[in-house]
């Protein structure tokens, strides 16, 4: 079955296209292009990341000539944070972003988002899809408004996300019925009318009828324009899938077999965790048959036939989108600026298949905030490798900047990791940081907090405090969870109670406190000037022995 799909799909089908590339744009344009590519709720279910189960040769092909981050962090496990920082290069609590119905620009009205700066350097800015949260585009952000397939583009669709859009035309009529009905009741509503409908559809048709088959065809009519300018351009391409529902053309459903779709590793709510610790799936409860779906923590349980459904759909949606990805790189080569161009491949957050007895993000457990991030650009020295130091999605800004070769903006709370990809080995960060916001609606007992997450590479703390939502400051301390990532990679069991983990409790405690400034990388491009030689930074001390220091 792989065989057959790697025949079908593989996106360097041979040398002669590859030698086509070269660079149209070379003699005007000095500085490379940037093709931003994010994909929804993409946690690291790729073939590159070591999953036996997913059938992602594009991109797997595409991190051979590249670098994989192995090691990469979200600094929230839901759209809106996660990406309003990451975009604006700020961490949540300087965003104020934290939950889905924040605005950003609403909050942090001058904030520079990285197109706006790519701009400020004479970068051409278009978006395509869902870059930020869907629902709160930024035409702040972009030379051109916002690009949608031409059959998307009905008047009465135009808010619509387009992670909601069906082949099923009876489906996308009682989708309009509900929102109608749900914004007389609340006019603001902003998404909640949207999410309904059957959690999957496997629809016999062309990779282009459904959304992001849709704009990938949009975005190669796009890159051929862009491509023909006499400036760099910063193209955002969102992709929606896997985000539910599970849509996706039926020859992608079926390059999987669902009886032998293995289920989550670890099934359970880790032992010694507080009840808000995860969230009620209210996600997932949007979709036919699962509104009646509780916490994780009540006694309902699916039948092993839908868990492996959903699995399946999710697994086929990122087969879908990994063609897609091929195509478009092939398009790239065709048209001679895939070798003049920054491509970054990222997921926003991660998602889980009945981990810890959950579907969804918005929990602080590594299953959600552990994301895949792969780039490729011009010039680049090491190739078709993999990295394991520590990275944030926050780093991306001014790494992206250094790429570039564009100036890096001192305010940013993230740091280029540039020198990671000149030597993969090099010892980097020493924690990064997450968070989320437990609103009421979602927490097992009404109440509201908000846990703060750092992650070493032995460790992973998170610390719960209550949480006053109008002046976004935190009070009272209500716990801690402590987990061994080197002997419970899953997060089975607390560790935080344990009277033999008190010192390591009370170190990673103070490295919390401290925050991700007392975090970032002994060496850094602002620091040292780099040099290619591993041995002369050795000699320098630029490395530490990890096995002396397990934080």
């Amino acid at each position: 079955m792989k065989k057959n799909y790697i025949g079908i799909f593989s996106i360097f089908s041979c040398v002669a296209l590859f030698s086509i590339g070269c660079n149209k744009q070379e003699k005007n344009i000095l500085k490379p292009n940037v093709l931003f590519i994010s994909i929804d709720d993409l946690r690291p279910s790729l073939g590159v990341y070591g999953d036996s189960i997913a059938i992602t040769p594009n991109i797997d092909k595409f991190a051979k000539d590249g670098i994989t981050f192995t090691d990469s962090y979200c600094q929230s496990a839901v759209c809106a944070p996660s990406r309003a920082s990451l975009m604006t290069g700020i961490r949540p609590d300087s965003t104020r972003v934290w939950h889905l119905g924040d605005k950003f620009r609403e909050l942090k009205p001058d904030a520079v988002t990285m197109p706006q700066h790519f701009s400020k350097y004479g970068y051409h800015t278009v978006n395509i899809g869902k870059i930020f949260h869907n629902y709160m585009p930024d035409s702040v952000s972009w030379d051109e408004p916002d690009l949608r397939p031409a059959r998307y583009l009905k008047k009465d669709w135009l808010k619509r996300d387009g992670e909601t859009f069906y082949i099923s035309e009876k489906v996308n009529t009682s989708q309009s019925i509900k929102r109608d009905s749900l914004l007389k009741i609340k006019p603001i509503r902003y998404a909640d009318g949207w999410n309904t409908g059957p959690a999957w559809e496997a629809a016999e048709v062309h990779d282009t009828m459904y959304y992001d088959g849709a704009q990938t065809k949009l975005a190669k009519v796009t890159l051929t324009r862009l491509a023909k300018m006499n400036q760099p351009f910063y193209l955002g391409l969102g992709y929606f899938r896997p985000h539910l529902p599970f849509a996706v053309p039926k020859k992608y459903w079926d390059l999987y077999n669902p009886n032998q779709m293995p289920l989550a590793k670890n099934n359970k709510i880790p032992s010694g965790a507080p009840l808000y610790s995860m969230n009620s799936m209210y996600e997932l409860r949007h979709y036919d048959g699962f509104s009646h779906i509780g916490h994780p923590t009540s006694s309902y349980r699916m039948s092993e036939d839908v868990i492996r459904k959903l699995r399946q759909g999710y697994y086929a949606s990122v087969s879908y989108v990994d063609a897609l990805l091929g195509d478009l790189f092939e398009h790239l080569i065709k048209i001679g600026i895939y070798d003049n161009t920054i491509i970054v491949i990222w997921g926003d957050h991660g998602w889980k298949l009945g981990d810890h007895n959950s579907w969804g993000k918005m929990t602080n457990y590594n299953i959600d905030l552990n994301v895949p991030v792969i780039i490729r650009y011009p010039n680049q020295e090491n190739r078709g490798v993999k990295t394991d130091g520590m990275i944030e999605l926050v780093d991306l800004f001014p790494s992206i900047c250094e790429l570039a070769g564009i100036d890096v903006p001192d305010y940013l709370q993230g740091t280029s990791f540039v020198p990671l990809t000149k030597d993969p080995e090099l010892n980097w960060k020493h924690a990064t940081f997450s968070q989320f916001h437990r609103r009421p609606k979602v927490s097992a007992d009404g109440k509201r907090y908000m846990g703060y997450s750092i992650n070493t590479k032995k460790y992973h703390l998170i610390s719960w405090y209550d949480w006053d939502s109008e002046t976004g400051t935190r009070g009272e301390f209500k716990s801690n969870e402590l987990y061994d990532k080197e002997f419970d990679r899953f997060e089975t069991q607390n560790l935080a109670y344990r009277l033999d983990m008190r010192d390591v409790l009370t170190k990673l405690s103070n490295q919390l406190t401290e925050g991700w400034r007392k975090a970032i990388p002994e060496y850094t491009a602002q620091n040292f000037i780099y040099t290619e030689n591993k041995k002369k930074n050795n000699h320098l001390g630029f490395r530490r022995n990890l096995d002396s220091d397990p934080f």
